[in-house]
């Protein structure tokens, strides 16, 4: 039930598509987060409309409310949210990374507070199996420690260590539940780690492809406080070593100029709470003037739509005047309306870097874009 099939090339930049049980991904491809089984403020039919093929959903979220089993009994994750593509479930290791004060990591696990209610909990490999097992998403990505940004090489070396053997016993209790038959079909893909050191991240993807042949790969360790450089060369360096035949999840990265630079370096998918985070406070993505405030008094009676070129449901009905009244008044209508936009945005822009690298002009347009995107949204 999964396949990659990739379709053509253009230097490193590729043009795919991903089978799964509940349908393929023609990639690259954006997908929107339902962190808690919900993109913020849209319902599914919206997301489809937009273009998305696939959504993400949080196993640390889920798993605290309304639990694993809860969703299962209630029909698994794709009925829970009333949606019938691919679903990709992230490990949860991210978010109880995140919750430092609150958190204790040893070789078994982490221990960790629920922001919820302060009680306590325990993550190890094979509960998180367990946990993306019972919610029944279409891939699940192995537990990982990942290091912040700026870290230093010994604290890179012990988050190394430990997704390794961690990712030794995902596979492990992934293979066990496998062989009960009790849940539907699923891949597992690893998470590779290193942060910006080049020999780590090298020794690290080896030693995870050494275990398994894996239908895919998470990248994990990035956009978390490195400099851009440094993140294009980790990419560049891990194209030279993974398999062109199997598809590449950039984890956390969806600002459309790192979209495109990560598409240019050979990756396929991509994830970020940018889109709506940004609606909430008035900021949308445009293609003419980069990045752009709704705040901004500059927009008070502009009625273009936000975007010219863009096919969006709000661009399409909405001006920028009426959007910046509702945004300083604080209303809650421009969170869908910019969060619509942006998700298409990127959406949008995944569909056309595919195009572009089918009809080997992706080079040529993909640095003319970049160079217009950023200058203009320097003006803005």
């Amino acid at each position: 039930m999964f396949d990659y099939t990739l379709s053509a090339t253009e230097g490193s930049a590729r043009a795919g598509s991903l089978t799964t049980p509940h349908g393929s991904v023609s990639t690259p491809a954006f997908m929107p987060v339902g962190t808690a089984g919900t993109v913020k403020s849209l319902v599914m039919e919206e997301v489809k409309e937009l273009g998305a093929q696939v959504v993400l959903a949080n196993t640390y979220h889920l798993y605290l409310r309304p639990g694993q089993d809860l969703v299962r009994q209630l029909g698994g994750l794709h009925d829970f949210m009333r949606w019938d593509g691919p679903i990709l479930t992230d490990s949860g290791g991210y978010q109880v990374f995140s919750l430092r004060g609150t958190r204790k990591v040893h070789d078994d696990g982490v221990d960790f507070q629920s922001h919820v209610d302060g009680s306590r909990h325990v993550f190890t490999p094979e509960s998180v199996m367990d946990i993306q097992r019972t919610l029944g998403a279409d891939i699940v990505m192995a537990f990982d420690e990942c290091p912040p940004g700026g870290c230093d090489r010994q604290t890179a070396e012990q988050a190394n260590r430990r997704t390794l053997e961690w990712l030794r016993r995902c596979r492990i209790r992934f293979d066990e539940l496998e062989q009960v038959g009790e849940f539907p079909e699923q891949s597992l893909f690893p998470v590779l780690q290193g942060n910006v050191f080049d020999d780590l991240r090298r020794e690290h993807a080896e030693q995870s492809m050494s275990l398994n042949d894996w239908d895919g790969f998470g990248i994990g360790g990035l956009s978390v406080g490195e400099s851009k450089p440094d993140m294009w060369r980790t990419l560049e360096l891990l194209d030279d070593v993974l398999p062109k035949d199997r598809p590449r999840y950039l984890m956390g990265v969806g600002y459309p100029d790192d979209l495109l630079e990560a598409i240019k370096r050979g990756c396929d998918l991509f994830d970020c709470v940018a889109p709506t985070r940004n609606a909430r406070h008035g900021t949308a993505w445009t293609s003419i003037e980069g990045q752009i405030n709704l705040k901004a008094a500059r927009f008070r009676s502009d009625t273009r739509p936000i975007d010219t070129e863009c096919d969006c449901y709000t661009c399409a009905h909405y001006d920028r005047a009426y959007l910046r009244h509702l945004v300083v008044s604080g209303e809650w209508l421009p969170l869908r309306l910019i969060s619509i936009h942006n998700l298409r945005f990127l959406v949008r822009l995944g569909e056309e870097a595919r195009r572009r690298v089918i009809d080997g002009s992706f080079d040529h347009w993909h640095r003319d874009w970049l160079e217009r995107y950023k200058k203009e949204g320097k003006a803005s």
